[in-house]
């Protein structure tokens, strides 16, 4: 008798699919470890981690703890809690390593999974529970003990019979913490599936595609768009490590990926560490994607000049998942693409009214006012706000076509004389200059204004460039109450961990004195 009925749970339900349809079709291809699941095997996989699961007597919402980086045993461990209706919880244990005793006090797993090779020593860890090594899993059964050598002997005759309902919550993950303790982040059944559905169609993926990935499968936003999104409509996801500028075009090349992943900074790193390679050198690839901070639009014209390839840029929130995105055929130039139908995204000015096309207010979201957007606090859900509203602590615009724009984060606002100010409005008009590598704009203390521009500005490869020449750039392009009155020429713009733009670093730099300053 065949087993693998239909459930409520769709992740349970795109794995059932997806066996029968093309059962020796690879799902996963881990690249560092050369190694391969089809979609048969990862049904028989998940079907085992739910027997397991169902001996250990977990229902919906108990928790399980994944500690570990981007491998195939991460990703069918991630797939295997969530098919079962358990919850798991994905943690980064580089960057929430002070916190993480806090962590596990907080979720309280009823399982603990860690990478073998991790520098853990969980022996004290605050938790009542079974703590495993992944292990590693293989074709033909799993060796080297550990979770995934528990399950070779596993009965997997059941099929995949899921314990939750919609409303139960698939995942909790956790922010990066690194100048604050982390937040953890829960997402349902629902608000996970619905957010795979739309950002599919939004960055138009089907079958045919072969994803390729190398952030952190700890964060929502590569786990919707590379490990739910492809299960959702039956594609391959090419898993890397970590990213490598040098092996990036290789990898395209050789694993026929269609499409890549990518943040302004990869961007700027492929721009600045030129490869030989062009779009008649990979037919096959449809776009490289970028998210997590506005790029901006010189950075964008430069690589599609230099490579003949396309970027389609996508926008999301920790909280809400993904918010918008764009492909190949429906990008427009500056803008994150078209918010995701099922959200409610608005511009609102600081009282909360909406503001008209084309002007620049806070980004608001919520799907309806039931939404419950929600952190664990305690162990216990806590709203992230009244209503199920949130503000995503970004700013920028719509436009008549309804395209958003993304131009800063509300944080980093400057605002000079009671006129608010995006840092990316300046910043994209200094790049246009040729001899600016990268530039990057604060607001610091002023009695008369409020707040005075500094700009930072790098020097590109080979170039050199004056303050004045920088200045009377941003005359001819800026209205008087955004030019900068003070410009530093400096080698290089510190980055976070996570690789986005460390203004609060600037900021630090500022008060430090150093630099050429006029």
């Amino acid at each position: 008798m065949d087993a693998r009925a239909i459930s409520n749970n769709r992740i349970s339900d795109w794995l059932v699919n997806n066996s029968r349809n093309h059962p020796d079709k690879v799902f996963i291809h881990s690249i560092n470890q050369e190694k391969s699941i089809t979609y048969g095997e990862a049904y028989d996989c998940c079907c085992r981690i739910g027997s397991y699961l169902n001996e250990l007597g977990l229902v919906a919402n108990d928790r399980v703890a994944l500690l570990s980086n981007n491998s195939l045993e991460h990703l069918m461990g991630y797939f295997g809690v969530m098919a079962y209706g358990a919850t798991i919880c994905t943690i980064h244990v580089e960057m929430n390593a002070l916190y993480l005793d806090d962590i596990l006090r907080q979720i309280s797993p009823k399982l603990v999974l860690f990478e073998d090779n991790a520098d853990l020593d969980l022996s004290s860890a605050p938790v009542e529970a079974d703590v495993l090594p992944l292990g590693s899993w293989q074709a033909k059964g799993s060796e080297g003990g550990g979770f995934f050598g528990q399950l070779a002997e596993t009965d997997d005759q059941s099929g995949l019979r899921p314990v939750n309902g919609p409303d139960d919550i698939a995942e909790i993950f956790y922010t990066s913490g690194t100048t604050s303790a982390p937040k953890g982040v829960m997402c349902s059944f629902d608000q996970l599936c619905e957010n795979t559905d739309s950002i599919m169609d939004g960055f138009a993926i089907t079958g045919e595609d072969r994803i390729l990935d190398y952030r952190s499968f700890n964060w929502l936003s590569a786990q919707i768009l590379s490990a739910t999104g492809p299960l959702s409509r039956g594609a391959t996801i090419l898993l890397g490590r970590k990213f490598s500028a040098s092996k990036l075009f290789d990898w395209i090349r050789e694993f026929k990926a269609t499409i890549a992943t990518g943040n302004p900074t990869i961007i700027n790193m492929l721009i600045n560490r030129p490869a030989d390679v062009s779009a008649a050198d990979i037919p096959h690839f449809r776009y490289i994607t970028s998210s997590s901070a506005p790029l901006l639009v010189r950075d964008w014209e430069k690589f599609e000049e230099m490579y003949g390839l396309s970027i389609a840029q996508g926008f999301g929130a920790s909280e809400a998942g993904w918010l918008a995105a764009s492909n190949e055929k429906t990008r427009r130039k500056g803008s994150v693409g078209k918010p995701l139908p099922y959200h409610q995204i608005r511009i609102v000015d600081d009282q909360g009214n909406g503001l008209p096309s084309n002007e620049t207010g806070r980004i608001e979201l919520g799907r309806d006012p039931a939404t419950a957007y929600r952190y664990i606090d305690n162990n216990q859900p806590a709203q992230l706000a009244e209503n199920g509203f949130i503000q995503t602590g970004d700013v920028g615009h719509l436009d008549e076509e309804g395209f958003l724009f993304v131009t800063g984060r509300e944080k980093d606002l400057i605002i000079r004389g009671g006129v608010n100010i995006s840092p990316v409005e300046i910043e994209n008009v200094v790049s246009e200059l040729a001899e600016v590598s990268q530039a990057a704009a604060i607001g610091v203390a002023d009695k008369i204004y409020g707040e005075e521009i500094v700009l930072f500005v790098v020097p590109a490869s080979g170039s050199s460039i004056d303050i004045e020449t920088v200045r009377r750039h941003c005359q001819s392009k800026l209205n008087k109450a955004k030019i900068p009155k003070y410009i530093e020429i400096i080698g290089d713009l510190p980055k976070t961990d996570r690789g986005k733009m460390d203004r609060k670093s600037l900021q630090e730099l500022w008060s430090g004195g150093s630099g050429q300053t006029s």
